[in-house]
This record gives C-alpha cells, structure tokens and sequence, in this order.
C-alpha cells in the first residue's frame, strides 16, 4: 500500500479505534490486511469467515487508526450469528470512528437497508467506502444511489469509491478516518500492526486454510483449538492443535481421502506462520466431532470474544 507520508500531517497525534462493518464477503478482511500491510484477518469467499472482533494496526505521520474487523451483519436467528452481530453492534457504539464498506457488486437488498439503518445515530464519525470498484460487475453509481435513499443527509465528501484487493482508493479512506480522529495519544507501539495473541493467530491461520479448501456448510461448522503450545528452541515453536467439527460425517471431508486433505491444510498453515512469526511454527493437527457446537454457550462463549 502506498504510504500517507508525503503528505503534510497534522499538528498534534491523532489515535482512533475504528470499526469496519459490512455484509458478508464486502471486502472488509480485504481492507484490513491491505491497509494494514500484513494478513491480520481471514480472506474468504465463503461469508461470515470472521468471528471475532479483529484488530489491524495502521501507522504513518498522521497517527494511528486500530482498526476492528467486525463480523459480516446479516439477519438470522441462529444462536452463533446474532452473537456475530452483538459484536458488531457494540463495536460501533464504543468506537472513535466507523468503516461501512458496501460491495459495488451486489445488488442493495433488506440486510444492506437494515446495516445503514444502524448507522443512522453515528453518521457523524463514519466514512462510507464503496468496494470492489476493480470488478467488472461493479456499478458504484447503485451504491451511491442506495446511499442517498437510506442515508439522506450523510456528508457526499465522506463516500469513498475504492478497490482494497487492488489496493486503490485506500490511502482517500485512510485520509478520511485521519480527518474524524481525535487527538490522543497512541495506544500501541508503532511498530505493531494486530493486538492479536499468538496462540489465536495460529488458530485463525489454520482455520483460514481449511475453510478455503472445503465445501457446502463444513467451511462454518468447523473452530480450531490449541491444546498445547510451546517453544522447543529460540527458532521453533512446537504446536499440537485440534481442528473440531460438528458431525462424525464432516470429519472425513475434513481429513480426506488417505488423510490428503488434513495434510494439505496443515502444510498451509506451516506456510503461513512462517510469513508471519520469526521463528518455525510446527504444527501437530488433528481433527475432532463437537457435536452442534455453534448450540453451545460454553464454546460460543470461548471462540466469541
């Protein structure tokens, strides 16, 4: 991503805690890890990949923007999903600033006018970015259109077109939220770009790999756990981890025929710790029924924070 630092900053830090809120699969993830520069939240076609509030550090001249990655808000009655959406919803409230990013590729239907619904109260620390401009389905005139439908009196100054898999259009929504930032001092390190503890980080890098290499519902049926975690020597972590399903017919999707497919996703996990730890991540993987886990308290309670 190109950097803010040629242009002039203000006086004064500016620090703000920002929400991204958005559909499923709008593009939010994608933002995140662009705008931060490092792979901080699961990129999936498959919707409703983030669970948890996830945090992306952005840092230049201008200050620092702590963005959180919200879950994809939808309506379901479902007990997992409206504990995705409560996160959502409080993450709004306590925030400095809002991200709303609509996806320029689909149509604007019930769950698009009930996001902007909630955005009603909050309209004055929010910048709306219209995503997926690169897309040759894309139609941001639709979007600014719905925009003016359902949010009448937004500020037209604060809806941004961009594009955050192409990596356009980021650094104009970066100078926006920059611009709603109060002045505070930062509340991390400038070096660090996710709060992230590294047992979840593991856990989201090997719950990454599997979902994008499954199908139909296991993709949403599936959490990871680590059972044991430890260094083995000053360059290489040592990691017995568990990947849990709901039903004893997902676990065979999941290991696949002569264990291929367990061995794929963990030899991509590997891959990845190593892009992102300056030591060796060993993985010991292994794949466990919870039966209807996404029913129970006691679960939802641990994954969902």
């Amino acid at each position: 991503m190109d950097t803010l630092e040629n242009n002039t900053p203000p006086v004064g830090p500016k620090t703000a805690l920002v929400s991204i809120i958005g559909r499923p699969s709008a593009g939010k993830s994608t933002f995140l890890n662009t705008a931060s520069g490092e792979p901080v939240s699961i990129v999936s076609s498959i919707p409703q990949t983030t669970r948890n509030a996830i945090r992306g550090i952005v840092n230049t001249s201008y200050g620092q923007l702590v963005f959180v990655d919200t879950p994809g808000l939808h309506k379901s009655d479902k007990k997992l999903n409206l504990r995705l959406t409560q996160i959502a919803e409080d993450g709004m409230k306590d925030s400095d600033a809002i991200l709303y990013v609509i996806d320029a590729t689909r149509d604007h239907g019930e769950e698009e006018v009930m996001i902007a619904s909630l955005i009603q109260p909050y309209q004055d620390k929010t910048v709306i970015a219209i995503n997926k401009t690169e897309d040759p389905k894309a139609n941001a005139k639709k979007a600014h259109l719905f925009i003016e439908e359902n949010l009448p009196s937004f500020p037209a100054d604060r809806v941004l077109e961009m594009s955050a898999k192409g990596d356009t259009g980021v650094n104009e929504v970066l100078k926006a939220l920059y611009d709603l930032a109060p002045e505070a001092p930062h509340l991390y390190p400038e070096e660090y770009y996710t709060d992230q503890e590294v047992d979840f980080r593991i856990c989201e890098v090997i719950r990454g790999e599997a979902i994008n290499r499954l199908e139909d519902e296991v993709p949403h049926a599936i959490y990871v756990r680590i059972e044991d975690m430890k260094m083995e020597r000053e360059n290489l972590m040592k990691v017995r981890a568990v990947l849990c399903v709901e039903r004893e017919s997902q676990k065979g999707i999941v290991i696949g025929k002569g264990a291929s497919k367990i061995k794929e996703i963990r030899q991509a996990a590997m891959r990845q710790c190593r892009r992102i730890f300056d030591y060796r991540v060993d993985i010991d993987l292994q794949v466990k029924v919870d039966k209807n886990w996404r029913q129970k308290d006691v679960v939802l309670g641990r994954l969902i924070k």
